[in-house]
């Protein structure tokens, strides 16, 4: 499970890089406007690529780094989710963006609970 963790946030990091700075930089470049136009800078995607190197090679403090991670996360996109859907704008950026926070905030859920649930095995690594 933690080999699925650590892969699952390699793939949300690349995700990220694609739909928060590729995309619009490429659509900005289409466009003819000033490319980081619609760049949504975000760098948490550095967090995830070094969350999941921590699972793929355990360290004392990978189990508190997993925990704290996740808890922070969902904190921050369970706020972001309530102040969006409390007056949605849609647009591709917005629908872009609103999927990728479904997809993070369910890694960091499922990786939370297990974590918890196995947090004997997990903290005697």
């Amino acid at each position: 499970m933690i080999r699925f963790f650590a892969h699952f946030l390699f793939v949300l990091a690349a995700w990220t890089l694609v739909i928060k700075f590729a995309f619009p930089f490429a659509f900005a470049w289409y466009e003819g406007t000033p490319l980081d136009t619609y760049i949504m800078w975000d760098f948490w995607w550095v967090i995830h690529l070094w969350l999941g190197w921590a699972l793929l090679s355990w360290q004392r403090y990978t189990y508190a780094l997993a925990v704290s991670v996740s808890v922070v996360e969902i904190t921050i996109i369970s706020v972001k989710l309530k102040v969006f859907l409390g007056d949605p704008s849609w647009t591709i950026w917005t629908a872009n963006w609103f999927t990728n926070k479904l997809f993070v905030i369910t890694c960091f859920v499922l990786m939370l609970g297990y974590f918890v649930a196995k947090h004997r095995k997990l903290r005697a690594y």
